[in-house]
Order: C-alpha cells, then structure tokens, then sequence
C-alpha cells in the first residue's frame, strides 16, 4: 500500500511538473500531454501505478462530455442558419474521410480497424482516447496519433491560414462573463453525469460514460431551463490528467515500438487528411457564401481552441466557425461509439459464419 502511495505521488508530481513547464511555453492542452507522457514513461520504466480506478476514468469522460454538451446552445447552432445543410454535410464527409483514413491506417500490422478509425476520426481527440479501450481500441496508440494530430493542425494551420487564405490582425472576441455561480455549475455538471450514466447504462448505450452526460448536457442547454451554465474551470485540466494517466499507464516497451513502427504512416495520412478537409472547406465557403478563410477554418480537423483563437484574431465570423466545429465534435462522439459496436458485432458475425464453413467442410 505505501508503495502503491509514493508511486501516485511521484506520478502525480512529476506531472505537475511537466504540465508546468509546458504551460509556460504555451502548449495547448498542456495537461493533457504531460499527464500522457509521465504516465507512460513511467509505466515502460516499471515504476508507475498499474492503472487509474475505473470510477475516476469514467467521471474524466463524464467531464469532458458535459462541457462539449454545454457547447450545444441554440445561438452558436443559429448561427449556421440557411447554412446548416452543406454545413452538416461537410461534417459528415469529414467523418467519412477520416473513416476511411483509419482503414488504410489498419493496413498496418500493428494496428486493427477499430483502433485505425478512432486514431484517423478529425476532432475530438480527448473524449476519442477517453473511450477507445471501452470501444475494443488500442488506447495507447489512438492516443499518441490522436495527439500528433492535433499538434501538426496547431502548429500548421495558423501558417497555413495567413499564408493562403490572408488571415489576419483583427479585434479579437470579447470576453464574456457568464455570471454564473461555481457551486451551482457544479451541481449540474455531477447530476448530468449522474443521471447520463445512469440512463446510458439502462438503455445500454455504448460508452455511457460519455454519451449519457454528453445527451443530458445537451439537452438541459437546449431547453433553456438553467441558463449560464459552464462546466467549472478547474474540473476540465482534472479530466484531461486522468485521461492522460488512463492511456499513459497502459505503455509497455512492446508499445511503444509498435507505435514508433506506426507513426511515419499515420503521419501522412494525417496531412493528406488535413488536405482533404481544406479542400471540404473550399467546397463549404462556395456552398455557404462564406469567406475561404471562414470556410477553413470551420473544417480545420482538430485543435478547437487553436482554431478560435486565430478566428478571433482575424475578425472572421467566429460563431460560425465555432458552430460547424461544434457540430463536428458532436457527430463524432455521438457516432463513433455505435459505429465501433456495429463494426464488432459485424466482425464477430463473419467469424462465426467462417467457422460455420469450416465446420461444414469437415
């Protein structure tokens, strides 16, 4: 037990450590990397905790996913207005794309479909890894592609958006207080992951750690019943460190060479996705009357925070941006879990119908 203690400690200090440090060089989603990386340099060394108990993992899903829910508000999905249609549309190519990415990612040998799609899906990086291992992904691997991802489209798109789509200098979003009280933010966020999970488990939702919260979140915002309601701010790095934590520990040395052996392919796949859905945003501005910055920007394939940092920095239209992100995120989470369940349950049909052959043969 003391063992068990000082090993929660050293990974807890030396996370804090890192998270620090990456803060101070401002890395988006700091905790979230530095949590992912202690844990699993700790874990191949062999002096890392075994695992995070399953309650904690599960309440990091429940936070994540009520935030993304309290995001669903009936101004910022106005904002689309006569645009919903080819916005959604757009959403659900990218989703497609990204499928078929993660199939040619599973051409590897060390990767199989479920893992390849969860890793190549664009958006929704943390809540992906969060419920890859429930999903019957590879956790370890969908995390690091999911975060290699996110940090090619962070550091490529500002770049991209002011060499060839003439981003800018403009004034950036005000900020907004919401006038809401922390305790009674607190209150809604454990009841929506309360009663999500609690209805997930009863109508046997997959992952019901974050579709239940995600689907009452969403809702209690869309009904207007409690206004100026936000997950608290200290709740979301706590869910980013155990989610980090959950697929850190989870490294092995045979892990880690599996990804190595991994990473060149994902990699291209990765910038050949981001070149698909620029093109997508082309076909969005032309759709939508939108300005091809706009247009890229709102199907840029990940990096949320990124993305609306240089949006309000350039005096684009960032609702709207926001809203087709959003949408995006939303589609992704709600569909990649039944998607996964429908592909297992396909795949363990053809093994008993190829053993059904079989046995006839004989």
């Amino acid at each position: 037990m003391r063992n068990s203690a000082l090993r929660w400690a050293g990974l807890a200090l030396a996370t804090g450590a890192v998270w620090a440090v990456l803060a101070y060089a401002g890395l988006s989603a700091a905790a979230l990397f530095a949590s992912l990386v202690v844990a699993a340099v700790l874990a191949v060394r062999g002096v890392g905790p075994e695992r995070i108990p399953r309650p904690a993992g599960m309440l990091a899903q429940g936070i994540l996913a009520v935030s993304i829910g309290f995001m669903i508000d009936t101004e910022t999905l106005s904002a689309l207005g006569s645009s919903w249609l080819p916005a959604l549309a757009v959403c659900v190519a990218t989703l497609v794309v990204s499928v078929a990415a993660g199939l040619l990612l599973a051409a590897h040998r060390d990767v199989d479909a479920v893992t390849g799609a969860l890793s190549m899906v664009a958006g929704g990086a943390q809540g992906l890894v969060a419920i890859s291992r429930e999903l019957g992904g590879d956790e370890r691997i969908v995390a690091v592609i999911q975060y290699v991802r996110v940090g090619l489209i962070i550091v490529t798109m500002p770049v991209v958006a002011t060499v060839l789509f003439g981003a800018g200098s403009g004034a950036a979003a005000p900020a907004v207080e919401d006038g809401s009280v922390w305790y009674v933010n607190l209150l809604v966020v454990a009841g929506c992951i309360g009663v999500g999970i609690g209805v997930g488990r009863l109508v046997h939702l997959p992952a019901p750690a974050t579709l239940g919260p995600l689907v009452a979140s969403g809702a209690l915002e869309l009904s207007g019943w409690i206004d100026s309601v936000s997950a608290p701010t200290v709740l979301l790095p706590i869910a980013f460190v155990l989610i980090g934590w959950q697929a850190g520990l989870a490294f092995t040395g045979d892990s880690v060479r599996a990804v190595g052996r991994v990473l060149p392919w994902a990699i291209l796949l990765i910038l050949v996705l981001g070149v698909v859905c620029a093109l997508l945003g082309l076909m969005l501005s032309s759709l939508t009357g939108t300005s091809l910055l706009e247009g890229y920007l709102a199907t840029t394939p990940g990096g949320l925070s990124a993305v609306l940092a240089v949006s309000a920095a350039s005096g684009v239209n960032v609702t709207f941006v926001a809203a087709v992100q959003v949408v995006r995120l939303v589609i992704i989470l709600l569909a990649a879990p039944f998607g996964a369940k429908a592909f297992v349950a396909l795949r363990s049909r053809h093994a008993r119908k190829s053993e059904r052959e079989k046995a006839s043969v004989k």
